[in-house]
């Protein structure tokens, strides 16, 4: 007989989109640490695997992968029925995956840039909450987090389509939030801050790595708000 899992998110389902690598691979092993039954997203097969691989030999169980790429929203939208079918039921939502697009001045984005940097910024993320808000209701706390970013607010040349997506993802979910008031599902963003990424180094390439915090810290920061205890609904939580 094995041991039941333990931790502050011991028997809960979460989904993590993005979480191959950064942010997204260390909340899918910290949430693994802490009990949790993790769903892994992104488009790499081969990262998703690795994560799978770090989370067995560290004897947290296994995840469940799903190979997928967010702009293809007609795949997101099976992914409501397969999780109700093998689990009953979604605690945890993690919109993690992002797109940075390219920097640039706004009237020179192409078209195929801007748009699939809405595509995986916002729609993604609003056929999620679409799938997820049922499950999350069979959940007796359901708890969903979105990755947000400071580009969301003020001004910030150069980086237009991010950021308009960024605030756009924060408006959303918001307004979520405020038609969740009555229900036992929190949503919730947050905002790491500079952290150790890809993206991060896409963005800063001049910047040493080692002068911003690792994603770890950032998954730390995600258990509390992905517990049964988050009491915060609608906030913006920065790291």
């Amino acid at each position: 007989m094995t041991d039941l899992p333990h931790g502050r998110l011991a028997g809960r389902v979460a989904l993590i989109t993005g979480a191959s690598r950064g942010i997204g691979a260390a909340v899918a092993k910290r949430f693994a640490a802490e009990g949790a039954q993790v769903i892994l997203t992104a488009r790499t097969v081969g990262g998703l695997e690795e994560v799978d691989d770090q989370i067995r030999k560290a004897g947290h169980g296994n995840a469940t992968l799903v190979p997928l790429d967010l702009a293809k929203g007609a795949e997101i939208d099976k992914l409501g029925p397969a999780i109700l079918e093998r689990f009953g039921k979604l605690d945890i939502l993690v919109g993690n995956a992002g797109q940075l697009g390219i920097l640039s001045p706004m009237g020179h984005i192409d078209p195929p840039v801007w748009d699939r940097v809405f595509a995986v910024n916002v729609a993604a993320n609003w056929r999620l909450i679409r799938i997820c808000e049922p499950l999350l209701k069979l959940s007796p706390a359901g708890r969903a987090i979105f990755v947000t970013s400071t580009a969301a607010q003020g001004t910030h040349p150069y980086w237009g389509a991010y950021a308009a997506s960024k605030a756009a993802l924060e408006s959303m979910v918001r307004t979520w939030a405020g038609e969740l008031v009555q229900t036992n599902i929190r949503a919730n963003l947050l905002n790491p801050g500079r952290t150790r990424t890809r993206m991060r180094a896409e963005a800063f390439p001049g910047e040493d790595p080692l002068s911003v915090k690792p994603p770890e810290e950032v998954a730390a920061v995600m258990v509390p708000m992905a517990s049964a205890e988050e009491t915060r609904q609608g906030e913006i939580i920065h790291c």
